[in-house]
């Protein structure tokens, strides 16, 4: 049986590691631009761009749109206040509206299909700003919902680097709370704010501590679906759907397929 501990990173050397990977990433840019939700993963992507770089060279985006809760566009403002970055806040929603306007088949688009609309809006937004500035567009996915295909292709998933990539979700909030960011981030439930009470577990169908476990034991130790469900101690069925979903999401961590000319 498998515990957290398995997941237990050496903070200082890991925050070290991450901080000389944004540094030599950006060497030949003036500095990154990264979206600023309110949550975990972009509060803890912000602070390890500042402890990099310094906060002159980083930019925050805050996009929301008519789902983005109140509290979430206050701790997205407060993070960039305490880190002493540049901020930015735009609102998506008239180009959201601008853009299904246009397409009136889009009316009738499931809510996956307009939350991904969003997402792309978010990401050129930020590529914007950053060609403006000769900046490099940080991405803030961690390991856990890369490994799950839980992002949008040429969305959040449209970026530079990936400072946390290689973390797990457990691993993403011990480093949090190492580096100091705020109870009340570290306090909230996961979303992506795509549309009114979208939470990340109730997507993923599995906790987050639970999902760590499944995909070390698969991706780490090489179990099969049935020993990794035993060893995160799930359901079978949640583990066979978590390989499902590594099998059929490789498409979008791979570079577009071209043909092979001979």
């Amino acid at each position: 049986m498998l515990d957290e501990s398995i997941l237990e990173i050496n903070h200082s050397m890991v925050k070290r590691g991450i901080c000389n990977f944004i540094k030599r990433k950006t060497s030949s840019h003036e500095g990154v631009v990264l979206g600023l939700s309110g949550g975990l993963d972009s509060s803890l992507c912000a602070k390890l761009c500042v402890e990099a770089l310094g906060a002159e060279k980083v930019c925050g985006l805050v996009m929301p749109s008519e789902f983005t809760s109140e509290a979430d566009i206050s701790d997205a403002k407060e993070v960039a206040s305490q880190l002493g970055i540049r901020m930015k806040e735009i609102s998506i929603q008239p180009i959201l509206d601008s853009f299904l306007s246009q397409m009136p088949e889009s009316l009738f688009a499931t809510k996956l299909a307009k939350g991904n609309i969003q997402a792309r809006i978010r990401m050129t937004l930020l590529y914007k700003e950053a060609n403006s500035l000769n900046r490099l567009v940080v991405g803030t996915g961690n390991r856990s919902e890369l490994m799950q295909g839980y992002f949008t292709k040429y969305g959040d998933g449209g970026c530079d680097l990936l400072p946390i990539g290689n973390l797990y979700k457990t691993q993403v909030r011990s480093l949090a709370k190492y580096v100091g960011v705020s109870e009340e981030i570290l306090a909230k439930s996961p979303s992506a704010g795509l549309w009114p009470g979208q939470k990340d577990e109730d997507e993923l169908g599995v906790s987050y501590k639970k999902l760590d476990l499944l995909l070390y034991a698969h991706l780490e130790k090489n179990m099969s679906a049935a020993k990794a469900a035993s060893a995160a101690g799930v359901n079978r069925g949640i583990a066979e759907k978590v390989m499902d979903n590594i099998k059929n999401s490789q498409h979008k961590r791979e570079p577009v397929p071209m043909a092979e000319i001979s």
